[in-house]
């Protein structure tokens, strides 16, 4: 059978187009691509030869080679040309492409079709005796008792009939008819609209020009016509969703800390109020050090297991096992009164009551068939992960470096270690036991959501633990000599650092992202949705050198760097020393350190002369210098010290580029506020300036679109999860035309503005495919905020809140409840809220002391994330007042 294919697609010179598919009858795995050929400005076509014997359906898609031999395919899986339905000799395929930027595509992902739409009842296709097309659309938003009909220019497409329009009906993605068409009738003209078959009447017509199709009615031939979208108002549909921690949570019957069982209790309250999402922060296992350290959530030791301080203990125990329980009851009393959680203390009572129910069960447990078919499905990272925490406990530290044994990860030598017929088998069983029951918990409150008309949303951390199962298992995937984090911004003005190794892309692109596909995988068994973490990580990271501690001392990677030829054709004096070597002098020494510069000069520098130092080998990076004062911690004096040698190390206008032996560099961020900078004649520092704007703000524009370009569509079209990126800090400006191509959304928040011009973002201006929000975890909220700066508070208040006079000092309830009513109105797809401040609408309501709902301050590497809700979630359900407020706001911003 001869399949001619004719896509709609204008390009431009030096593009071309193909078209992949199972065509050979011998397989049904892809082909190497067939190129299409130019018809002329509207189409391209290509003609394939299959066997219908051998293949029952062809799948296939289409691809755009662009002028550098980069590959971008359409959006979707669907097109489908089900050859055991069609009798003919030859088919004609109609299409048009399918861009990913298309927002109606988003309507097709897990969320919006297993849980937030309606879904029409799908009707097996029944063709006609005797038909020549077939034709495709699709249109997501229709309402109950709402079709898609079809009407046209000839007597079989009605003659423009508006009264009975013919109707097409649901077959998996599309609306569908099959129709027997005479070749008289050609060129026609037609349009799709909506009809509603209880009032039997055509709503409307779908908006723009008539529709036309080219071609013939021939005998033995089969016209398909894949449509695309039908021009309908599909930016409508407008969702809310509240935003906290899994552990920020508080019940009568939890355990000092959230639980995954208490998410049916927020899907309770968010039922109530007219909500359709749950966004909840990373909730894999972070227990690395047993201390409150492990409380950073973006710190997992396994990208797979789930935390055990979810687990709610009488879910494991049951009825069997109650008894257990009742002699930690006062400590559960005690634990859950707490104002803020203690997570060392949660921690080691739970891991005691699982221990005691792990003995209890686990000859019962291990026989039972569910639990047999969840560990075969996930024991390709649940073997090592178990491995891993039994090996961290014995040796007292996740860092495999130091363990005696296993440090370095052999598959065989693991499967023999966790064999059950060793002596320390409870040990890794133990693990095994607490992750089945972390499954059925979040499982069984995701399907309580979902039932509930509700998604779940999570996250994906942008790095990897440097001590953890993954980086145990897999370290070519990662760069262990680099740590990720972020440059200086107003709320880190000395940049972040994270302390993850870097992602080896090279390495996981050769296994085509294995490791991320497993990932989005797993994710997928729980959630409908995610956030990508610091989404600029997948154009390039700030990566900082494993012998620097402070974020400023990093940049980009990839990242072109500036050639030393560069600064000749600039007529830049060039010092490689002078640029690239801290520069210390006398009075920069007596300027920091006072009195304290002799003892500076003595200990930790070499005098070059000339009123010039170098540190000393023993302190010549940041690393050395935090690891001299962490063995002089006991000597007070000496500890305000630390900073300002730290500082001095970041007083340097270039880094050097590793390996390229003196010809490439990386400036330093924000050279310009550097002694060592300011300290230059003025034309030098003037040619600088122009050198250093290039480097960061011009010439790697194009260069970081490729690099995300190579990662993100197959990432994305690994899962059909909803993909919102976190794209804050310090923005590329491919940033948004790459998430924009890919349809992922957006994050818009009213105080970090994306245009420099402006100083707030209002979230009218929000892009369809956005999510807006006035405030994330790693912010004050929006009362916190309030008292942060009294003359940027005042600007807000009569700029964007249009109020007269001068500004009250704290945000009052009014306040907060416009800022809350101005998102719920935005064009956005989603408007997200952190539960703080949709209670600080309410004066008599929320916490008395703002500071106390701050969850993360990003400043601080050592944060303890322990934020709970001052009231139960119980409590909080029996709000009448406060519920149906926020419900009828909620359905005036038409997110109801």
């Amino acid at each position: 059978m001869k399949i001619h294919f004719f896509l709609r697609y204008s390009t431009r010179m030096g593009q071309h187009l193909q078209i992949t598919g199972n065509f050979s009858s011998s397989s049904s795995e892809t082909i190497h691509p067939v190129n299409m050929n130019y018809l002329n400005e509207e189409f391209w076509q290509a003609t394939v030869v299959v066997d219908p014997s051998g293949n029952r359906e062809i799948n296939y898609q289409y691809q755009l080679v662009d002028e550098n031999g980069r590959i971008i395919s359409e959006w979707g899986n669907d097109r489908v040309i089900p050859l055991h339905d069609l009798k003919a000799d030859e088919l004609q395929v109609v299409d048009t492409w399918n861009y990913a930027g298309e927002f109606e595509n988003a309507f097709y992902t897990a969320p919006f079709q297993k849980t937030l739409l309606e879904n029409h009842e799908h009707k097996k296709i029944k063709h006609p005796k005797h038909f020549t097309h077939i034709f495709k659309v699709k249109a997501p938003l229709l309402k109950k008792h709402e079709v898609i009909c079809i009407v046209g220019s000839i007597p079989a497409l009605g003659e423009w009939d508006e009264i009975k329009p013919l109707q097409l009906y649901t077959d998996g993605n599309w609306w569908t008819i099959t129709l027997d068409l005479p070749k008289e009738g050609f060129p026609l003209y037609y349009k799709y609209g909506v009809y509603d078959t209880h009032e039997k009447t055509l709503i409307r017509f779908e908006a723009g020009d008539n529709r036309s199709l080219f071609g013939d009615a021939l005998e033995k031939k089969i016209t398909l016509v894949h449509d695309g979208f039908v021009h309908l108002p599909n930016d409508t549909w407008k969702g809310t969703g509240v935003a906290i921690p899994v552990f920020s949570l508080r019940s009568k019957n939890s355990f000092g800390v959230g639980e995954f069982t208490d998410l049916h209790l927020l899907v309770d309250w968010a039922r109530t109020v007219g909500m359709k999402m749950l966004q909840l922060l990373p909730i894999n296992d972070t227990t690395a050090t047993r201390t409150w350290l492990d409380s950073y959530p973006y710190a997992a030791i396994s990208a797979f297991a789930l935390h055990p301080v979810f687990v709610n203990l009488e879910e494991v125990a049951g009825k069997k096992d109650a008894s257990i329980l009742k002699p930690f009851r006062k400590k559960q009393k005690e634990l859950n009164e707490l104002t803020e959680v203690d997570y060392e203390e949660v921690m080691k009572f739970k891991i005691a009551v699982l221990t005691e129910l792990y003995e209890s069960q686990k000859e019962s447990w291990a026989e039972d068939k569910d639990y047999q078919a969840f560990f075969e499905h996930n024991k390709h990272w649940l073997v090592p992960y178990a491995a891993f925490c039994f090996l961290r406990d014995k040796h007292d530290t996740a860092d495999f470096s130091q363990w005696k044994q296993h440090n370095t990860y052999d598959a065989a030598a693991i499967e023999k270690f966790v064999s059950p017929k060793q002596k320390h088998f409870d040990q890794i069983g133990f693990h095994y036991f607490i992750q089945y029951h972390l499954h059925l918990q979040l499982k069984s409150a995701t399907a309580y959501a979902h039932k509930h008309g509700i998604i779940v949303k999570g996250d994906i951390p942008i790095g990897i633990y440097r001590h953890s199962c993954d980086a145990w298992m897999s370290p070519e995937l990662y760069n262990m000599d680099q740590q990720a984090g972020a440059p200086p911004d107003d709320f880190a003005i000395k940049g972040q650092n994270w302390g993850f190794p870097t992602y080896n892309w090279q390495k996981m692109q050769e296994n085509g992202f294995t490791w991320w596909k497993q990932r989005f995988s797993q994710m997928s068994e729980y959630f409908d949705a995610f956030r990508i973490d610091h989404i600029l990580g997948f154009f390039r990271i700030w990566s900082i050198p494993f012998d620097a501690v402070e974020g400023i001392m990093g940049h980009f990677v990839p990242a072109i760097p500036v050639d030393v030829k560069e600064f000749g054709e600039r007529q830049i004096w060039f010092n490689h020393y002078r640029y690239t070597k801290p520069f210390i002098t006398e009075k920069i020494l007596e300027e920091r350190f006072g009195e304290s510069a002799t003892f500076v000069k003595e200990e930790f520098l070499d005098d070059r002369g000339f009123g010039q130092f170098d540190f000393k080998p023993p302190f010549d990076t940041q690393r050395k210098i935090e690891q001299w004062f962490l063995a002089h911690e006991d000597k007070d004096h000496l500890q305000g010290l630390k900073q300002g040698l730290l500082d001095l190390h970041t007083n340097v206008i270039l880094f050097e580029e590793a390996g390229s032996e003196g010809k490439k560099f990386h400036f330093r961020f924000a050279m310009e506020h550097t002694s060592s900078y300011q300290d230059l004649e003025w034309n030098t520092k003037e040619q600088l300036k122009a050198l250093y704007v290039d480097y960061f703000y011009r010439r790697q524009d194009d260069f970081w679109m490729q690099e995300a370009m190579n990662k993100l569509p197959a990432l994305k079209a690994s899962t059909n999860m909803l993909i919102c990126g976190e794209d804050l800090g310090m923005v590329p400006a491919c940033v948004p035309d790459v998430m924009r191509h890919l349809g992922i959304l957006s994050l818009e928040i009213q105080r970090m503005p994306k245009d420099p011009a402006h100083e707030f973002f209002h979230p009218n201006n929000a892009p369809y495919l956005s999510v807006v929000t006035p405030s994330t975890h790693d912010m004050s909220t929006i009362r916190g905020w309030w008292e942060e700066d009294r003359e940027k508070t005042q600007r807000f208040f009569n700029n964007e809140l249009g109020q007269w006079g001068e500004a009250p000092a704290f945000c009052e309830a009014w306040i907060n409840k416009a800022i809350v009513i101005q998102h719920l109105y935005s064009p956005a797809m989603w408007a997200v809220f952190q539960l703080q401040d949709l209670m600080g609408v309410d004066g008599d309501l929320r916490r008395s002391d703002p500071s106390e709902e701050r969850i993360n301050i990003p400043s601080n590497p050592k944060h303890y994330w322990r934020y709970r809700m001052h009231m139960t979630l119980e409590e909080l359900l029996k709000e009448k007042e406060f519920n149906h407020s926020l419900k009828e706001y909620i359905k005036a911003g038409g997110r109801a």
